[in-house]
């Protein structure tokens, strides 16, 4: 009988039948096998497989005698379950009793606290886990790296990591991730091709991993590179693994790569979808976005908060007013999706950009959410584009409380009295800088060639051929300037002489970025360019003189949106 209902048991939890679960259990009372430590731990194994826990842990808390099994199902089923501190109360329980544990339960505790980023509990448990000489154990250690790098503790997931001796996928795979979640993502290329040489086995986990690392860094050629090893190790039709292709072409500039894996496709989710609308909008191409918008409806799925955002935030690109306003308005009344502070905060960009910079605030003022920095900044920058001093300084003032250690805010409103040529309020705002001891973030752009990206800042003399990129840089605005090419000093803002200013614009990071890629690339080939600012007004006049000289298309990525620059036009309009 106790072995007929143990094999019921067990096929109930492999098939999550709960009312024969309960038989079960009835039977089991009734017959008084609860006392058997084997049957009531089936018995909670059947709880938890299918959801629920709290009968599960009237079972355990009733059993005469647990077993390490009892200890480590219910500390795995209240982690799976997202039951973070349940998971944490109960182990501590377990330590108190004296009950003996092994790697199982110290990597399912461990878990835990990667979901809540419990670093000093995690470092309690390494400690433990060191002194019962089970920190190289491959998943205890596997778990503590999780944890540190869920909790931005990179150096100590790189220590447990090379302490490992023994390192399985799952391993290589979370310290991959890791890197990628902390936006290491060289660190995460360069462990990927150490695996690679180690025989690494291909996953979707890693591969997605490494999409989203050459996504970050526009690693174009390296993304190709592992699309090809993809297909290779078979996993071409995971949607997670084809969503993260899409975004990682279309954050490397290539949408057309894009739109073709999306398109190849035969099964598609919100994600697929969702990755190739904001691919669209990114890249300025708002119809493409809205079609695509409808066409998603078309095959029976619904959009999410996520696809309102990209698609609010095409039309901010295309200073789509009218149209924001409208997809703003319809997400509720069409779709029942109440707006989150990121719809909020598309619409204040989408009227900032358009000039209606009094209705942007007005939107601040009356919704019903606290304004985050980035629609402060946005208010801010729309300010600098449309000559507001008195509402930039009321956004300003919201900076410097929500990020006291940003000077780009005081930069920027600096550089708002610049233009107005209030030199006496731009010294006091640099002053304030000054005394506030916030960083600035410098400009840098970086470009992919061969495999390996090379960055630059302004004014770059370290890399190896700097020589050679500025004078081709030379070359390039002499033959500029016979088509009228002149450096647009308004666009620097520092109160000193014309001379200077053109100096400080002619060596921008954008520029020898482009100079270096028309050295290194072939003829004809088009120049990406990533950049971490946003792209100045002199850079992108220069990038549609550039286009028509060399023949070449030019994309830049800035902070913003994607550039596509050929024949002298700019896919933006000169609207960004």
């Amino acid at each position: 009988m106790t072995m007929y209902l143990q094999n019921l048991l067990q096929y109930c939890a492999r098939n999550s039948l709960i009312v024969e679960g309960k038989i079960c259990h009835a039977q089991i009372i009734r017959g008084g096998l609860w006392i058997d430590t084997l049957t009531s731990n089936m018995l909670i194994n059947m709880y938890c497989k299918c959801g629920l826990l709290e009968p599960a842990r009237q079972v355990f808390d009733k059993m005469p005698e647990r077993s390490l099994v009892s200890w480590n199902t219910m500390i795995g089923a209240y982690t799976q379950n997202g039951k973070s501190d349940e998971a944490l109360t109960l182990f501590v329980e377990m330590e108190r009793e004296q009950s003996p544990m092994n790697e199982f339960t110290l990597s399912s505790v461990l878990c835990a606290c990667a979901a809540k980023s419990a670093i000093f509990e995690c470092k309690q448990l390494h400690a433990f886990a060191i002194k019962k000489a089970i920190d190289s154990n491959v998943y205890v250690g596997t778990a503590l790296l999780d944890v540190y790098s869920k909790c931005n503790f990179m150096r100590e997931a790189s220590w447990v990591f090379e302490s490992l001796e023994e390192k399985s996928d799952v391993t290589w795979s979370s310290m991959i991730a890791g890197y990628v979640r902390n936006e290491l993502y060289e660190e995460a290329l360069r462990l990927y091709h150490r695996g690679q040489v180690v025989g690494l086995e291909q996953n979707k986990f890693t591969l997605s991993s490494i999409f989203s690392a050459c996504a970050g860094l526009g690693a174009l050629n390296e993304g190709n590179q592992v699309h090809a090893i993809l297909f290779k190790a078979g996993f071409g039709a995971n949607i997670y693994v084809a969503s993260s292709l899409i975004d990682m072409y279309a954050k490397c500039g290539a949408i057309t790569e894009a739109y073709a894996v999306f398109s190849d496709q035969e099964s598609k989710n919100i994600v697929s979808w969702n990755a190739m609308i904001s691919g669209f909008s990114k890249h300025g191409r708002c119809l493409e976005a809205m079609v695509l918008f409808e066409k998603m409806q078309q095959t029976g799925l619904f959009p999410n908060e996520v696809t309102y955002v990209s698609v609010l935030s095409a039309c901010g690109h295309m200073g789509l007013v009218e149209e924001g306003r409208k997809y703003f308005d319809v997400m509720v009344k069409t779709h029942n999706i109440p707006q989150n502070v990121l719809h909020y905060s598309c619409l204040v960009d989408i009227l900032g950009r358009a000039g209606l910079v009094q209705d942007a605030y007005d939107v601040i003022k009356t919704m019903p959410f606290e304004a985050t920095a980035a629609m402060w900044g946005s208010l801010l920058a729309s300010c600098r584009n449309f000559r507001n001093p008195e509402l930039a300084e009321i956004a300003a003032k919201h900076l410097f409380e929500l990020e006291p250690n940003n000077a780009g805010n005081h930069v920027l409103l600096s550089n708002i009295y610049a233009a107005n040529k209030n030199w006496k309020k731009v010294a006091e705002s640099r002053l304030l800088l000054k005394d506030s001891e916030a960083i600035k973030d410098r400009g840098k752009s970086w470009i992919e060639i061969k495999g390996k990206v090379h960055s630059f800042m302004v004014g770059e003399r370290e890399h190896p051929q700097i020589a050679e990129i500025y004078f081709k840089l030379d070359r390039l605005m002499e033959e500029m300037e016979k088509l009228d090419y002149k450096v647009e000093i308004a666009h620097d803002l520092h109160d000193v002489d014309e001379s200077k200013k053109m100096l400080l614009l002619r060596h921008h990071s954008e520029k020898l970025a482009f100079a270096f890629g028309i050295i290194s690339l072939p003829p004809g080939a088009p120049v990406r360019i990533m950049k971490n600012l946003r792209i100045c007004g002199d850079c992108h006049n220069f990038m549609k003189f550039a286009s028509i000289i060399t023949r070449r298309e030019i994309i830049v990525r800035d902070l913003n949106r994607f550039h596509h620059f050929s024949n002298g036009k700019c896919s933006c309009g000169d609207f960004w």
